[in-house]
């Protein structure tokens, strides 16, 4: 896996060839009475990473994106991505077939509402679509007078004709004493939920929610360690685990069937309908589950509560043991990026370094650990002004050599049996110049915001995010996404519920995990963005208080590049919490490394005063 880091634009469909793919999928839609049908960038569970079964959009397109979606009329075509792909899309895609349509600009129903003909009949895979992607779907031919028909069976697939089998990577027990609780007990609290809300029924539709629920892993999808499965858990009772029973082995069988049924993913529909059946009130998870699952309820006679899956809170606030898993995953991963960070300040001045040398070099540091399994997303390595691209990845065609006298921005994860790790680093080539370590130091003060913040329960992420963007802001400057993200226990590195963003309206609890990763982007020169994953843990005990406080532990472990700080643009406090975590990163991860790479340490957590 760790080969498919970095791609070319080559290794996907050819323009032409997407051409002819369009082609022949206009002929299945006119065979079946269809004016036009969506391809999304989605496989049934909504998954970041899909199978390659799954990657329709980019089997019709060419873009191979990780966001996107194709809308097919009889005589035009687009294909809608956010703002990370507009450059890369319009570099695979066919554009005299499909218009390359920025999110910005125009949503996916708003376009279908400008270029629906009246009458015309759009398809749509309800399996593909959730509840609230089909009714902004409904809106926009209503609005355009068309019909919206929900297909039996996804003609793309029809003409598709050597699609890759479905993944089937054997599903594994996760060890208990890294899971910290067994699954039966996970299952009771989960029906507690259930009962408390007046619920019948939960259909876990996220593979990270069965996996969690359940106790185990697979690796169905790159970077990601899921078997791709569903569940049905009743209010009592045993729960149903829908998984295709070529992925367990006899043991995992045997001690999966303890505590739950086990069928074949065909069967959800009907045990669905079966459950709806006199009336039943039954969770869908909003963001991942199927439209198709929805339709099933409510025509079996049930009802479909839509909201937040009571897994999701429980999965994201993880227990002693999977905390205890993410601090032995980081100290290890700690040493594997000082070891890489050595190295790289020993090689780069040179300038032959590219940035997928460095991609390279430290997915080779993080094997040598002997404990990788994946790393947990594509490795972000941008040099010079491909660091102010903010989710760029590194391609043959986009290979840029490291130079002096300029930024490297490096963010990259790994996944371990006991944690998952999510780190960034920007690091100074030579000599910084006065403006690079302005804004290097401004975003360090914001990261040391949230790192020092101390807040009262209850406090979402939304009204911590200006901590991290006030010295931004002050100096006119500011960073277009979110501070941070959720990351799971040897699950996904981005985690829901909560986040610290503008709109992170979940409250931060106790053991959530969480990024820490402000940043600043000059468009064509350099980007800086630093990130540590923090604990949510207990706050201080204050004399007087009235509330019950918490603040943040940080997880990661690594020097930040002193050559980026201004030490004038500090405060006492915050030269004090650098110098602090510094000396903590050198009596942790020095004795885990040889002698060259502890003397380099050594000199880069030294105090900012020497």
């Amino acid at each position: 896996m760790f080969e498919a880091t970095f791609q070319t634009f080559a290794d996907s469909a050819a323009p032409a060839l997407g051409t002819a793919r369009l082609k022949l999928l206009r002929e299945e839609l006119e065979r079946r009475g269809l004016d036009g049908f969506l391809v999304p960038r989605a496989d049934a569970h909504q998954n970041e990473y899909v199978p390659p079964c799954d990657e329709r959009l980019a089997w019709l397109t060419g873009f191979t994106g990780s966001a996107g979606v194709a809308l097919v009329l009889r005589d035009e075509a687009a294909i809608v991505v956010d703002g990370r792909y507009t450059l890369q899309a319009a570099a695979q895609v066919d554009t005299a077939s499909f218009e390359v349509v920025p999110l910005a600009q125009t949503s996916p129903d708003r376009w279908l509402e400008r270029h629906l003909p009246a009458g015309a009949h759009f398809g749509y895979d309800p399996w593909l679509t959730t509840v609230e992607g089909e009714q902004k779907l409904r809106r926009a031919a209503a609005a355009a007078g068309a019909v919206l028909v929900a297909v039996d069976g996804n003609p793309l697939d029809a003409v598709w004709i050597d699609r890759p089998a479905a993944p089937l990577a054997p599903v594994t027990l996760r060890d208990p004493a890294l899971a910290g609780e067994s699954a039966p007990e996970k299952i009771g609290r989960v029906q507690a939920a259930l009962a408390e809300q007046k619920l019948d029924a939960l259909v876990l539709s996220d593979p990270h929610a069965v996996a969690w629920t359940f106790n185990i892993r697979g690796g169905d999808v790159n970077f990601t360690p899921l078997p791709l499965s569903w569940a049905l858990v009743p209010r009592a009772g045993r729960p149903t685990l829908f998984v295709d029973g070529r992925k367990l082995s006899n043991a995992a069988r045997e001690a999966l069937a303890q505590f739950a049924e086990i069928a074949e993913p065909v069967l959800l529909e009907r045990a669905v309908e079966m459950v709806a059946a006199g009336g039943a009130v039954i969770q869908l998870d909003q963001a991942t589950a199927p439209a198709l699952l929805a339709a099933r309820v409510e025509a079996a006679g049930g009802k479909v509560s839509s909201g937040l899956s009571p897994v999701a809170l429980m999965q994201a606030a993880k227990n002693a043991a999977e905390l205890a898993g993410m601090r032995a995953a980081h100290l290890r991963d700690g040493a594997a990026l000082t070891r890489f960070l050595a190295w790289f300040d020993a090689e780069a001045p040179a300038g032959r370094l590219t940035e997928i040398d460095a991609v390279c070099a430290l997915e080779t540091f993080r094997r040598d650990t002997g404990a990788l399994k994946d790393i947990s997303f594509p490795s972000i390595s941008g040099a010079g002004p491909n660091g102010a691209i903010v989710h760029y990845r590194v391609s043959e065609a986009t290979n840029r050599t490291i130079r002096p006298d300029e930024l490297f921005l490096i963010d990259s994860g790994a996944q371990y049996e006991d944690g998952t790790t999510d780190v960034t680093r920007t690091l100074v080539v030579g000599t910084a110049s006065a403006e690079m370590r302005d804004r290097f130091t401004r975003v360090l003060k914001g990261h040391i915001g949230i790192a020092r913040a101390v807040f009262p329960l209850g406090t979402m992420g939304a009204q911590l995010d200006s901590f991290a963007r006030q010295h931004l802001w002050a100096a006119g400057l500011d960073f277009d996404h979110g501070t941070g993200h959720g990351v799971g226990a040897y699950l996904s590195v981005h985690e829901g519920p909560a986040r610290l963003a503008k709109v992170g309206t979940v409250a931060l609890a106790r053991g959530m995990v969480l990024s820490n990763e402000p940043g600043y982007y000059k468009a064509g020169a350099y980007g800086i963005r630093l990130e540590n994953l923090e604990i949510v843990v207990d706050g201080p005990d204050v004399a007087g208080g009235e509330r019950p406080l918490l603040a943040f532990e940080a997880l990661t472990l690594a020097p930040f590049d002193r050559r980026g700080i201004d030490p004038a643009l500090l405060t006492p406090d915050e030269a004090a919490w650098i110098d602090a975590y510094h000396a903590r990163v050198r009596e942790a991860v020095g004795p885990l490394v040889d002698a060259a790479t502890r003397l380099w340490l050594d000199a880069a957590t030294a105090p900012l005063a020497e």
